[in-house]
């Protein structure tokens, strides 16, 4: 049960939606009733499925000029860079609007993947190995 929940809780947060999957993972952490690579790996899926959710999202709006200043910003960025600025999808808000972002721009799926995978987890491994 406590996994389903950091795994939901992963999930979420890596969406729209608001979320604390940081402090879930620190607190099973604390409790050292599960192992890092076990934790590591739940809230790691967790995110990344999250992540391609806004993915999803982007690929679903059509492809047309936005006037907003956020999303011309990382549309720019993800131009600019290419899909190794999804290892920053874990950033807070910045992180879902570069996901949107790179489903709007039709980057491949798997690539996409990939990067906001390894950025979500590399975030998670500082945070256990931290704390």
């Amino acid at each position: 049960m406590e996994l389903g929940g950091l795994f939901l809780s992963a999930l979420l947060s890596a969406t729209v939606l608001p979320g604390g999957s940081e402090a879930v993972l620190v607190y099973l952490d604390s409790r050292a009733e599960r192992g890092f690579w076990t934790l590591l790996a739940v809230a790691s899926v967790g995110n990344t499925i999250g992540g391609m959710s806004s993915y999803i999202l982007g690929r679903l709006f059509p492809q047309r000029q936005s006037n907003k200043k956020g999303v011309q910003k990382a549309i720019a960025k993800i131009t600019k860079y290419g899909s190794p600025v999804l290892l920053l999808s874990w950033v807070p808000i910045i992180g879902d609007v570069l996901c949107v972002g790179a489903g709007w721009l039709r980057i491949n799926w798997l690539v996409s993947a990939i990067f906001i995978g390894v950025g979500k987890t590399a975030r998670y491994t500082v945070l256990l190995v931290v704390l």
